[in-house]
């Protein structure tokens, strides 16, 4: 294990540690204006929302970790205290990225990045059109972290008013993480395409899990299941029943049969399969036959 003392390294070396394992984060597509009407467009990833009731989302325009100056997006809303927030899909993350690029005050990355301006209906900056998200936002406060190269800004906006491409909405109403298809950024030059890697993890809310305290010690100390496993195990409510297990042994000829080895190895690694098919109820039942 590698253990680091911020002190002790350099700004840009402790950059791209936090980068690296602080991920995938979100991008805030910034729009802001200053004082004389200039538009500035840039991403951030030190972001996030923050509440709902009042809606909050926050996001950091850091100090230059080179020279220490300020970015034109902090300098801005410090002038303007308006700004809109808007999502980055895959099919604008190379213009995303232009519009990164450190152009001078004045210069217009809308017109750089080759991306729209869409007026917006609450606040001054205009919205990004080929978002699938957009945020209108009041910015309520700004707090700075620090003087020094690397410190951020924290630039706490309230949302006046939220607008979503119909086209990413489910039948119910809600957004659909496959058609929003979010990027993310990583440390690096790396990014992440969200909808490659999309899986369920059911939430413990509506139901109390036993927890993996209350599995038998053969199991939870299994060679076999990992800490994934265990917490599938421990998120169940209550155990199958004898009846129940016996109805499913009997049901199935090979698992009656697997189950008669009493090899833990062989029952483990087959409840194991049944966990990687969310077939949690299953697996209780393997893992709990009589042998």
């Amino acid at each position: 294990m590698l253990t680091i003392d911020p002190k002790d390294i350099p700004v840009s070396e402790l950059f791209g540690h936090l980068t690296g394992a602080v991920g995938p984060r979100p991008i805030a597509f910034a729009s802001t204006v200053d004082k004389d009407g200039n538009v500035n467009l840039a991403p951030f990833s030190f972001f996030n929302v923050f509440g709902a009731n009042p809606p909050i989302l926050v996001y950091s325009p850091s100090r230059s970790g080179r020279d220490n100056t300020t970015k034109n997006t902090l300098d801005n809303v410090l002038e303007v205290a308006e700004c809109t927030v808007n999502m980055v899909n895959y099919a604008m993350v190379q213009q995303m990225s232009l519009a990164s690029t450190a152009y001078a005050k004045g210069v217009n990355e809308f017109v750089k990045a080759g991306l729209t301006e869409l007026a917006s209906e609450t606040v001054t900056p205009p919205r990004v059109a080929e978002s699938p998200v957009q945020f209108e936002c009041k910015v309520i406060e700004v707090k700075a972290l620090g003087d020094q190269g690397g410190a951020g800004n924290l630039v706490i906006c309230e949302i006046l008013k939220m607008h979503i491409d119909k086209t990413i909405l489910t039948d119910a109403g809600t957004i659909d993480p496959l058609k929003i298809d979010q990027v993310s950024r990583m440390g690096a030059n790396w990014y992440s395409r969200a909808k490659e890697g999309l899986f369920e993890v059911p939430k413990p809310i509506a139901k109390t899990g036993i927890g993996v305290d209350q599995i038998p010690e053969n199991i939870r100390l299994s060679d076999i299941l990992t800490g994934n496993d265990l917490g599938m195990l421990g998120n169940v409510e209550q155990l199958p029943t004898q009846a129940q297990i016996d109805t499913f042994i009997a049901s199935d000829a090979l698992i009656k049969e697997l189950v008669k080895t009493g090899d833990d190895l062989v029952i483990h690694k087959k409840a194991q399969e049944l966990l990687a098919q969310k077939n949690v109820n299953n697996a209780w039942k393997i893992l709990l036959a009589k042998r």
